[in-house]
Protein backbone atom coordinates (compact mmCIF):
# COMPACT_ATOMS: atom_id res chain seq x y z
CA UNK A 1 0.00 0.00 0.00
CA UNK A 2 1.31 3.45 -0.90
CA UNK A 3 1.96 5.37 2.38
CA UNK A 4 0.62 8.54 0.75
CA UNK A 5 -2.80 6.98 0.07
CA UNK A 6 -5.52 9.03 1.76
CA UNK A 7 -7.76 7.58 4.53
CA UNK A 8 -10.74 7.94 2.20
CA UNK A 9 -9.04 5.91 -0.52
CA UNK A 10 -8.09 3.24 2.03
CA UNK A 11 -11.66 3.17 3.34
CA UNK A 12 -12.98 2.61 -0.19
CA UNK A 13 -10.47 -0.18 -0.69
CA UNK A 14 -11.62 -1.63 2.63
CA UNK A 15 -15.19 -1.63 1.34
CA UNK A 16 -14.05 -3.41 -1.84
CA UNK A 17 -12.25 -6.09 0.18
CA UNK A 18 -15.20 -6.66 2.53
CA UNK A 19 -17.65 -6.77 -0.35
CA UNK A 20 -15.50 -9.23 -2.32
CA UNK A 21 -14.81 -11.46 0.69
CA UNK A 22 -17.74 -11.64 3.12
CA UNK A 23 -16.46 -12.80 6.51
CA UNK A 24 -12.99 -11.32 6.10
CA UNK A 25 -11.29 -10.91 9.47
CA UNK A 26 -9.64 -7.76 10.83
CA UNK A 27 -6.17 -9.27 10.65
CA UNK A 28 -6.71 -10.46 7.08
CA UNK A 29 -8.09 -7.05 6.14
CA UNK A 30 -5.09 -5.34 7.72
CA UNK A 31 -2.73 -7.63 5.82
CA UNK A 32 -4.32 -6.80 2.47
CA UNK A 33 -4.34 -3.08 3.26
CA UNK A 34 -0.77 -3.14 4.52
CA UNK A 35 -1.73 -1.49 7.83
CA UNK A 36 -2.25 -2.46 11.47
CA UNK A 37 -5.44 -4.14 12.69
CA UNK A 38 -6.30 -0.98 14.57
CA UNK A 39 -6.06 1.07 11.39
CA UNK A 40 -8.17 -1.49 9.51
CA UNK A 41 -10.89 -1.19 12.14
CA UNK A 42 -10.69 2.58 11.83
CA UNK A 43 -11.38 2.36 8.08
CA UNK A 44 -14.37 0.13 8.81
CA UNK A 45 -15.57 2.85 11.17
CA UNK A 46 -15.23 5.47 8.40
CA UNK A 47 -17.46 3.34 6.17
CA UNK A 48 -20.07 3.01 8.90
CA UNK A 49 -20.04 6.75 9.50
CA UNK A 50 -20.71 7.18 5.76
CA UNK A 51 -23.86 5.09 6.10
CA UNK A 52 -22.51 1.88 4.59
CA UNK A 53 -23.82 -1.08 6.63
CA UNK A 54 -20.69 -3.05 7.57
CA UNK A 55 -21.67 -5.86 9.94
CA UNK A 56 -19.36 -7.62 12.42
CA UNK A 57 -19.91 -11.34 13.03
CA UNK A 58 -18.32 -12.97 16.09
CA UNK A 59 -17.14 -16.54 16.47
CA UNK A 60 -14.75 -18.84 14.56
CA UNK A 61 -16.46 -18.01 11.27
CA UNK A 62 -16.96 -14.36 12.05
CA UNK A 63 -15.61 -11.30 10.34
CA UNK A 64 -16.83 -8.29 8.39
CA UNK A 65 -19.50 -8.37 5.73
CA UNK A 66 -21.66 -5.81 3.94
CA UNK A 67 -25.16 -5.69 5.43
CA UNK A 68 -28.26 -5.40 3.32
CA UNK A 69 -30.11 -2.14 2.99
CA UNK A 70 -32.85 -0.51 0.99
CA UNK A 71 -30.36 1.25 -1.26
CA UNK A 72 -27.34 0.00 -3.15
CA UNK A 73 -24.09 1.11 -1.53
CA UNK A 74 -21.44 2.54 -3.87
CA UNK A 75 -20.26 -0.54 -5.75
CA UNK A 76 -16.65 -0.62 -6.82
CA UNK A 77 -16.05 -2.45 -10.10
CA UNK A 78 -12.70 -3.12 -11.67
CA UNK A 79 -12.24 -1.83 -15.22
CA UNK A 80 -12.48 -5.41 -16.53
CA UNK A 81 -15.72 -6.07 -14.62
CA UNK A 82 -17.31 -2.80 -15.77
CA UNK A 83 -16.45 -3.40 -19.42
CA UNK A 84 -17.52 -7.03 -19.10
CA UNK A 85 -20.98 -5.94 -17.96
CA UNK A 86 -21.31 -3.44 -20.80
CA UNK A 87 -20.18 -6.00 -23.38
CA UNK A 88 -22.56 -8.63 -22.01
CA UNK A 89 -25.50 -6.25 -22.34
CA UNK A 90 -24.51 -5.16 -25.84
CA UNK A 91 -24.00 -8.55 -27.40
CA UNK A 92 -26.47 -10.56 -25.30
CA UNK A 93 -23.86 -13.25 -24.66
CA UNK A 94 -23.94 -13.50 -20.87
CA UNK A 95 -21.78 -15.64 -18.61
CA UNK A 96 -23.44 -14.47 -15.42
CA UNK A 97 -23.40 -17.92 -13.86
CA UNK A 98 -19.59 -18.12 -13.89
CA UNK A 99 -18.45 -16.34 -10.72
CA UNK A 100 -14.84 -16.31 -11.93
CA UNK A 101 -15.70 -14.25 -15.04
CA UNK A 102 -15.81 -10.41 -15.01
CA UNK A 103 -19.57 -10.44 -15.61
CA UNK A 104 -20.25 -13.05 -12.94
CA UNK A 105 -17.99 -11.29 -10.43
CA UNK A 106 -19.63 -7.89 -10.99
CA UNK A 107 -23.13 -9.37 -10.85
CA UNK A 108 -22.25 -11.07 -7.57
CA UNK A 109 -21.38 -7.68 -6.05
CA UNK A 110 -24.73 -6.27 -7.10
CA UNK A 111 -26.65 -9.26 -5.70
CA UNK A 112 -24.80 -9.10 -2.36
CA UNK A 113 -25.81 -5.46 -1.97
CA UNK A 114 -29.52 -6.02 -2.65
CA UNK A 115 -32.14 -6.32 0.10
CA UNK A 116 -32.56 -9.94 1.22
CA UNK A 117 -35.94 -10.70 -0.47
CA UNK A 118 -34.82 -9.23 -3.79
CA UNK A 119 -31.40 -10.87 -3.59
CA UNK A 120 -33.00 -14.26 -2.97
CA UNK A 121 -35.08 -13.99 -6.12
CA UNK A 122 -32.13 -12.73 -8.14
CA UNK A 123 -29.92 -15.62 -6.98
CA UNK A 124 -32.67 -18.13 -7.77
CA UNK A 125 -32.91 -16.82 -11.33
CA UNK A 126 -29.13 -16.78 -11.65
CA UNK A 127 -28.82 -20.43 -10.57
CA UNK A 128 -31.81 -21.74 -12.53
CA UNK A 129 -31.26 -19.93 -15.83
CA UNK A 130 -29.58 -21.94 -18.59
CA UNK A 131 -28.95 -19.55 -21.49
CA UNK A 132 -28.62 -21.04 -24.96
CA UNK A 133 -25.32 -19.75 -26.39
CA UNK A 134 -25.30 -17.92 -29.69
CA UNK A 135 -22.96 -20.06 -31.78
CA UNK A 136 -22.26 -17.14 -34.09
CA UNK A 137 -21.21 -14.91 -31.21
CA UNK A 138 -17.54 -14.33 -30.52
CA UNK A 139 -16.56 -12.61 -27.28
CA UNK A 140 -13.40 -10.49 -27.72
CA UNK A 141 -10.87 -9.86 -24.98
CA UNK A 142 -12.13 -6.95 -22.79
CA UNK A 143 -8.68 -5.35 -22.51
CA UNK A 144 -8.18 -5.46 -26.28
CA UNK A 145 -11.63 -3.95 -26.77
CA UNK A 146 -10.89 -1.23 -24.21
CA UNK A 147 -7.68 -0.28 -26.01
CA UNK A 148 -9.45 -0.05 -29.39
CA UNK A 149 -12.40 1.94 -28.00
CA UNK A 150 -9.92 4.34 -26.40
CA UNK A 151 -8.02 4.71 -29.69
CA UNK A 152 -11.29 5.42 -31.53
CA UNK A 153 -12.36 8.09 -29.05
CA UNK A 154 -8.90 9.71 -29.01
CA UNK A 155 -8.47 9.46 -32.82
CA UNK A 156 -5.13 7.73 -32.36
CA UNK A 157 -3.55 5.35 -34.87
CA UNK A 158 -2.84 1.81 -33.67
CA UNK A 159 -0.61 -1.05 -34.67
CA UNK A 160 -2.34 -4.38 -34.34
CA UNK A 161 -1.52 -8.04 -34.75
CA UNK A 162 -4.30 -9.98 -36.49
CA UNK A 163 -5.01 -13.67 -37.00
CA UNK A 164 -7.27 -14.76 -39.85
CA UNK A 165 -9.80 -17.60 -39.66
CA UNK A 166 -7.24 -19.80 -41.43
CA UNK A 167 -4.65 -19.05 -38.73
CA UNK A 168 -2.42 -16.68 -40.73
CA UNK A 169 -1.09 -13.74 -38.72
CA UNK A 170 0.03 -10.32 -39.89
CA UNK A 171 0.65 -6.78 -38.61
CA UNK A 172 -1.27 -3.69 -39.70
CA UNK A 173 -1.20 0.06 -39.05
CA UNK A 174 -4.77 1.39 -38.93
CA UNK A 175 -6.84 4.46 -38.14
CA UNK A 176 -9.62 3.06 -35.91
CA UNK A 177 -12.94 4.68 -36.83
CA UNK A 178 -15.39 2.78 -34.65
CA UNK A 179 -16.13 -0.42 -32.75
CA UNK A 180 -19.38 -1.98 -33.99
CA UNK A 181 -21.33 -4.91 -32.50
CA UNK A 182 -23.24 -6.90 -35.09
CA UNK A 183 -25.12 -10.16 -34.39
CA UNK A 184 -22.89 -11.14 -31.47
CA UNK A 185 -19.63 -10.26 -33.22
CA UNK A 186 -17.44 -7.25 -32.48
CA UNK A 187 -15.76 -5.46 -35.39
CA UNK A 188 -13.18 -2.71 -35.66
CA UNK A 189 -14.08 -0.48 -38.60
CA UNK A 190 -10.92 1.26 -39.73
CA UNK A 191 -8.69 2.56 -42.51
CA UNK A 192 -5.69 0.30 -43.03
CA UNK A 193 -2.50 2.08 -44.03
CA UNK A 194 -0.91 -1.32 -44.60
CA UNK A 195 -3.56 -2.32 -47.17
CA UNK A 196 -4.43 1.25 -48.21
CA UNK A 197 -8.13 0.61 -47.89
CA UNK A 198 -11.16 0.37 -45.61
CA UNK A 199 -11.20 -2.74 -43.44
CA UNK A 200 -13.41 -4.41 -40.83
CA UNK A 201 -11.47 -6.63 -38.43
CA UNK A 202 -13.06 -9.08 -36.01
CA UNK A 203 -11.86 -7.94 -32.59
CA UNK A 204 -11.81 -11.49 -31.21
CA UNK A 205 -9.08 -12.19 -33.78
CA UNK A 206 -6.91 -9.22 -32.78
CA UNK A 207 -3.93 -10.68 -30.91
CA UNK A 208 -2.21 -7.44 -29.81
CA UNK A 209 -2.79 -3.68 -29.90
CA UNK A 210 -0.24 -0.86 -29.60
CA UNK A 211 -1.32 2.78 -29.44
CA UNK A 212 0.63 5.17 -31.69
CA UNK A 213 1.23 8.89 -31.23
CA UNK A 214 -0.07 9.75 -34.71
CA UNK A 215 -3.58 11.17 -34.87
CA UNK A 216 -6.16 11.11 -37.66
CA UNK A 217 -9.48 12.63 -38.69
CA UNK A 218 -12.31 10.10 -39.18
CA UNK A 219 -14.62 10.48 -42.20
CA UNK A 220 -17.16 13.27 -41.81
CA UNK A 221 -20.71 12.16 -40.95
CA UNK A 222 -19.56 8.58 -40.47
CA UNK A 223 -22.38 6.06 -39.93
CA UNK A 224 -20.37 3.12 -38.54
CA UNK A 225 -23.17 0.55 -38.73
CA UNK A 226 -24.13 1.39 -42.32
CA UNK A 227 -20.49 1.48 -43.47
CA UNK A 228 -19.79 -1.87 -41.81
CA UNK A 229 -22.84 -3.49 -43.41
CA UNK A 230 -21.82 -2.17 -46.82
CA UNK A 231 -18.26 -3.38 -46.32
CA UNK A 232 -19.34 -6.89 -45.30
CA UNK A 233 -21.45 -7.16 -48.46
CA UNK A 234 -18.60 -6.34 -50.81
CA UNK A 235 -15.55 -8.16 -52.13
CA UNK A 236 -16.63 -11.80 -51.73
CA UNK A 237 -16.06 -14.64 -54.18
CA UNK A 238 -19.43 -14.91 -55.95
CA UNK A 239 -21.25 -11.92 -57.45
CA UNK A 240 -25.02 -11.77 -57.79
CA UNK A 241 -27.65 -9.44 -59.24
CA UNK A 242 -31.35 -9.76 -58.44
CA UNK A 243 -34.44 -7.93 -59.68
CA UNK A 244 -37.25 -7.81 -57.11
CA UNK A 245 -40.83 -7.00 -58.12
CA UNK A 246 -41.52 -4.76 -55.13
CA UNK A 247 -40.78 -1.14 -54.16
CA UNK A 248 -37.32 -0.55 -52.73
CA UNK A 249 -38.73 0.69 -49.39
CA UNK A 250 -40.57 -2.61 -48.88
CA UNK A 251 -37.59 -4.79 -49.79
CA UNK A 252 -35.15 -2.78 -47.67
CA UNK A 253 -37.13 -3.65 -44.55
CA UNK A 254 -36.85 -7.40 -45.19
CA UNK A 255 -33.29 -7.94 -46.44
CA UNK A 256 -30.02 -7.63 -44.48
CA UNK A 257 -27.79 -4.87 -45.78
CA UNK A 258 -24.98 -7.40 -46.04
CA UNK A 259 -26.66 -8.90 -49.12
CA UNK A 260 -25.52 -5.94 -51.17
CA UNK A 261 -26.53 -2.59 -52.61
CA UNK A 262 -30.23 -1.97 -53.18
CA UNK A 263 -31.39 0.62 -55.73
CA UNK A 264 -34.75 1.41 -57.35
CA UNK A 265 -35.48 0.48 -60.96
CA UNK A 266 -38.87 2.17 -60.99
CA UNK A 267 -41.73 2.77 -58.53
CA UNK A 268 -42.59 -0.95 -58.27
CA UNK A 269 -39.24 -2.68 -58.89
CA UNK A 270 -35.75 -2.60 -57.37
CA UNK A 271 -32.33 -4.12 -58.04
CA UNK A 272 -30.03 -5.90 -55.58
CA UNK A 273 -26.32 -6.22 -56.42
CA UNK A 274 -23.81 -7.84 -54.09
CA UNK A 275 -21.29 -10.58 -53.48
CA UNK A 276 -21.15 -13.61 -51.20
CA UNK A 277 -18.87 -16.42 -50.10
CA UNK A 278 -21.84 -18.61 -49.19
CA UNK A 279 -24.40 -19.04 -52.02
CA UNK A 280 -26.59 -21.27 -49.83
CA UNK A 281 -26.97 -18.60 -47.18
CA UNK A 282 -27.66 -16.00 -49.87
CA UNK A 283 -30.38 -18.17 -51.45
CA UNK A 284 -32.03 -18.65 -48.06
CA UNK A 285 -32.18 -14.88 -47.52
CA UNK A 286 -33.74 -14.37 -50.96
CA UNK A 287 -36.32 -17.08 -50.25
CA UNK A 288 -37.63 -14.96 -47.36
CA UNK A 289 -38.59 -12.11 -49.71
CA UNK A 290 -42.35 -11.44 -49.73
CA UNK A 291 -42.30 -10.69 -53.46
CA UNK A 292 -41.31 -12.35 -56.79
CA UNK A 293 -37.67 -11.96 -57.80
CA UNK A 294 -35.36 -12.96 -60.66
CA UNK A 295 -31.63 -13.72 -60.44
CA UNK A 296 -30.26 -12.03 -63.55
CA UNK A 297 -26.57 -12.61 -62.75
CA UNK A 298 -24.72 -15.07 -60.53
CA UNK A 299 -24.62 -18.71 -61.60
CA UNK A 300 -23.72 -20.02 -58.14
CA UNK A 301 -26.59 -18.30 -56.31
CA UNK A 302 -28.98 -19.18 -59.16
CA UNK A 303 -28.05 -22.88 -58.80
CA UNK A 304 -28.43 -22.98 -55.01
CA UNK A 305 -31.74 -21.10 -55.22
CA UNK A 306 -33.05 -23.65 -57.70
CA UNK A 307 -32.00 -26.58 -55.49
CA UNK A 308 -33.52 -24.91 -52.43
CA UNK A 309 -36.78 -24.36 -54.30
CA UNK A 310 -36.89 -27.99 -55.41
CA UNK A 311 -36.39 -29.14 -51.82
CA UNK A 312 -39.23 -26.94 -50.62
CA UNK A 313 -41.54 -28.20 -53.37
CA UNK A 314 -40.67 -31.82 -52.57
CA UNK A 315 -41.38 -31.23 -48.89
CA UNK A 316 -44.76 -29.68 -49.71
CA UNK A 317 -45.72 -32.60 -51.98
CA UNK A 318 -45.10 -35.14 -49.23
Amino acid sequence: MDPDTSPTARALLTFELVQAGPGITADRLADKLGVSERAARRYVGILREAGIPIESMRGPYGGYRVGRGLRLPPLMFTATEALGLVMAVLDGHHDAGDTTSPVGSALGKIVRALPEPVAGQAEAVRRATAPAPDRAAARPDPQTTTALVHACSEHRRVALRYRSEAGTEWDAEVDPWAVVVRHGRWYLLCWSHTSNGRRAYRIDRVRAVELRTDGFDPPADLDPVAVLEDHLADGWEYSVEVIVDAPMAVVARRLPRTLGRLEPVDATTCRLAGTTSNPWWYAEQLAALPAPFRIVDGAEVRHTTRVLGERLLAAAER
